[in-house]
């Protein structure tokens, strides 16, 4: 039976539901709006499809120290996992609205979870619906699961590790998912300050989609990479983002590639700017 791992698009989901059964998640979340992803999900969402809730399901609740989005704890986040009917042995498919910035988050941390067979719907739902996938209102009836966890430490990347490098000057191989205006410093319009980590590059997640929100080709996502990087080493990469959460579309833009994946700073810009002694970079 194939395994997806990275991307899947609409025709092999539905190759997929009529053959074996799969867990979808609906990963769909507004940061300015907290509540309009459950209302979404509960206006139609892809058949058998649970709900995951950003800030809820996908993070655990902020510290005085935090960024916007820690990870959860282990134990919690296998629970839900359970609740959501995920074994180790379950394919699951997580998806959002349309480019995948909120899905790729699952995605990761289900890898981050030691398991393998998850993969994020090309296109999101915008791209279901166009291709004339059903939709349905009622949530489905899970039966609870065993998920054994075997967390990945190695795939995070820490504040002391990245405060340290950059007092001592060392390249940081740093790559930040933000917009180029919030990178540079000239707008910000979530975090209480602007600007970037010195030293750090910018990669707009923007660059690995097409206008529809669907993925580049391998192809065409190793030159984005190639162009971003400009001569910097492929290896090792640590990406970030506002609070590790679209930081992990770049993680999944680099797997597609064939590059070697990144680790993922996970409390990003909104924990780096918590201390104002630490030192910021913006561009002209």
């Amino acid at each position: 039976m194939t395994t997806y791992d990275g991307l899947i698009n609409t025709s092999q989901l539905k190759d997929l539901l009529a053959i074996t059964d799969c867990r979808l998640v609906d990963c769909r979340s507004d940061l300015m709006q907290p509540e309009k992803g459950r209302t979404d999900y509960l206006a139609g969402h892809l058949p058998g499809a649970v709900f995951a809730d950003l800030d809820t399901d996908l993070a655990d609740p902020i510290s005085g120290n935090s960024g916007r989005h820690p990870l959860p704890d282990v134990e919690r986040f296998r629970a839900t996992l359970e609740s959501w009917g995920i074994s180790n042995g379950t394919q699951v498919v997580a998806y959002d609205y349309a480019n995948g910035a909120l899905a790729a988050r699952l995605w990761w941390m289900l890898r981050w979870m030691g398991h393998e067979r998850v993969a994020v719907l090309d296109g999101g739902i915008a791209a279901w619906l166009a291709a004339g996938g059903e939709v349905q209102t009622t949530e489905p009836q899970i039966e609870t699961t065993v998920f054994n966890a075997t967390p990945k430490p190695e795939f995070v990347a820490t504040t002391d590790e990245i405060a340290a490098a950059v007092a001592a000057g060392a390249d940081l191989n740093l790559v930040d998912a933000r917009d180029a205006a919030r990178f540079a410093g000239k707008a910000e319009p979530i975090d209480t300050v602007a600007g970037h980590v010195p030293g750090a590059i910018n990669y707009p997640l923007s660059l690995n989609l097409h206008s529809d929100g669907t993925w580049r080709s391998a192809t065409e996502l190793k030159r984005c990479w190639e162009e971003v990087l400009d001569g910097r080493p492929v290896a090792p990469l640590i990406a970030m983002c506002g609070s590790g959460v679209t930081a992990c579309h770049l993680v999944l833009s680099a797997r597609i590639a064939g590059l070697a994946e990144p680790r993922v700073y996970v409390g990003s810009w909104s924990e780096w700017i918590r201390d104002p002694a630490r030192p910021i970079a913006t561009t002209a």
